[in-house]
């Protein structure tokens, strides 16, 4: 299935610029002429996007989501995306397009991400289903083909995630691959290829990569240490030992606990309904803890002992994990605590040349007028709390000279009384 090139922005230009754009534009086209591409949502025909979406209803109390732009954009028709809006919500939705197979071939999955909230903890990842996925039925317990995307909450967690179905086993990447979480829309892309190797791109410049079978735990290790070697009796691998010459002094046993002497026992003590009376136990200011001698290099030191190791039996090649059947259905499956992310630019195709350029066709034209919209209210909302805090300072100083006078006056008044007496 070929595919037109991404939209461009609108209005009037110079004729030079025009034909510069067409040049651009129609390199674009036949660069990709050859790309495939499955799946692409940019939500540009306003609440038509309600037929190609479909809300789970696997519970009745799941969020809602919104078509909007946010509080601040780059454009306000083409920055439009699904918006979560309610919080501390589970949120399922889904769309489906015609079933492919991307064996023999590169799979692209790519998306913007904005947590214009400032996101807290929740989730802002995709996941990719086969097409026989119940899509009212869509939950967390939805067998997935691949889950891809942000992660964040509290500290901790900031992560991207890359997880593959290996024979309907989710597999994580075994890197830490972080993720963007400045309030900003960001440009997230994962590229799988039929070589068994996976990239993955934040903005469009590669973060990750690497080859699935050694960042993914889908086999066994090919090779497994010998059984039937153990290591030497006299092999010394401890890095440091006791000092032989240190000796504990004679005056450092001492108890961690000792009797009070000084407590006395209560007049009101009554042996038959406490029991007999005992001094209490204090902390001895003396104790010291366990004595332990000092550490030194060992002089024997010999490393860590390398086991032999030989060619695991229960290993076998798989060059099919890359690949997966029956592809038909991308989805949102998340849980926010505070709402706001917005899903926008949301492409499936086999062409990596062509995603770039669409990634710069649309997040990479409208992210800078983005951020200078977000700046310009920042100011504006700076200049209305000084305003604010000024006509506040300003009403407590007149209060404060009305008090003043007043007081001023019933001083005179009181003075002039006196001098009458």
């Amino acid at each position: 299935m070929a595919a037109a090139g991404p939209r461009g922005r609108g209005g009037r230009a110079a004729p030079a610029a025009v034909a510069l754009r067409l040049a651009v534009l129609l390199g674009a086209v036949l660069g990709s002429a050859q790309a495939a591409v499955y799946f692409q949502e940019q939500f540009l025909d306003g609440d038509n996007w309600q037929k190609r979406w479909m809300n789970s209803e696997y519970k009745p109390d799941l969020g809602k989501f919104k078509l909007t732009a946010g509080k601040f954009y780059g454009d306000p028709v083409r920055d439009k995306g699904l918006q979560t809006s309610e919080n501390s919500k589970f949120y399922a939705i889904s769309s489906r397009f015609k079933p492919f197979s991307n064996k023999g071939k590169t799979l692209v999955i790519q998306y913007t991400v904005k947590h214009e909230q400032k996101i807290d903890c929740g989730g802002g990842y995709v996941k990719i289903f086969s097409s026989d996925l119940d899509q009212k039925n869509l939950s967390g317990d939805s067998r997935y083909y691949i889950m891809f995307g942000p992660d964040i909450c509290g500290s901790e967690t900031k992560k991207v995630h890359v997880i593959l179905n290996y024979k309907n086993k989710p597999h994580p990447i075994k890197k830490l691959i972080r993720c963007k979480v400045d309030g900003y829309t960001h440009l997230y892309t994962l590229i799988i290829r039929s070589d068994q190797t996976y990239e993955v791109k934040i903005d469009n410049k590669k973060v990750a990569s690497g080859n699935l079978e050694d960042d993914l735990d889908f086999l066994p290790p090919k090779k497994i240490n010998d059984p039937s070697v153990r290591k030497p009796t006299d092999w010394d691998d401890r890095i440091q030992i006791d000092d032989p010459h240190d000796i504990k002094p004679e005056d450092w046993d001492e108890p961690e606990y000792i009797t009070d002497t000084s407590a006395k026992k209560p007049e009101d003590w009554d042996a038959a309904v406490n029991g007999e009376w005992h001094h209490p136990m204090v902390k001895n200011p003396l104790y010291r803890g366990e004595w332990k001698p000092r550490q030194i290099d060992n002089p024997n030191y010999r490393g860590v002992w390398p086991h032999p190791q030989i060619d695991n039996p229960n290993y076998s090649p798989d060059f099919s994990i890359y690949s997966y059947e029956n592809i038909g259905i991308i989805g949102l499956d998340i849980w926010q605590v505070r709402a706001g992310t917005i899903f926008d630019n949301f492409l499936i195709t086999d062409d990596e040349v062509y995603a770039e350029d669409f990634g710069d066709e649309t997040w990479g034209e409208t992210k800078g007028p983005e951020k200078e919209m977000n700046v310009k209210q920042i100011e504006e909302e700076q200049e209305k709390e000084r305003v604010i805090e000024e006509e506040y300072l300003k009403q407590r100083f007149k209060k404060k000279l009305k008090r003043n006078k007043e007081s001023g006056k019933d001083r005179a008044v009181r003075n002039t009384e006196k001098e009458e007496l």
